[in-house]
């Protein structure tokens, strides 16, 4: 199971942009590597990522094979109103976690 860390303002002014960070702590095996016995090591990716501001989506990635264990993002959004970020990700098992995160937005 994946684990997340998360870097998010808890306060920001009404309009601005705001940048959010996210660590999945995830092997991300490909499926083609081999173990030292020669035995094939099974696939195990996180396949999708979604961040929702208040419901919402602001930020949707689809993860392949390729990508490297540990994915690291960073996107931004503007802060439009007080509420929750929430960071939501799926694995090929269709397993999904998530992580939410409460923002304060001052006029």
């Amino acid at each position: 199971m994946a684990a997340i860390r998360i870097s998010a303002m808890k306060t920001a002014k009404a309009g601005e942009i705001i940048e959010l960070k996210a660590l999945i702590r995830h092997k991300m095996e490909t499926g083609f590597r081999r173990g030292s016995r020669g035995e094939a090591i099974p696939r195990d990716i996180i396949t999708h990522f979604v961040c929702l501001y208040n419901g919402e989506a602001v930020f949707e990635a689809d993860f392949f094979p390729s990508v490297a264990a540990n994915p690291f993002l960073i996107f931004y959004t503007r802060a439009t109103e007080s509420g929750t970020l929430e960071f939501r990700w799926t694995d090929q098992h269709g397993t999904v976690s998530s992580q939410t995160a409460n923002i304060s937005v001052e006029s």
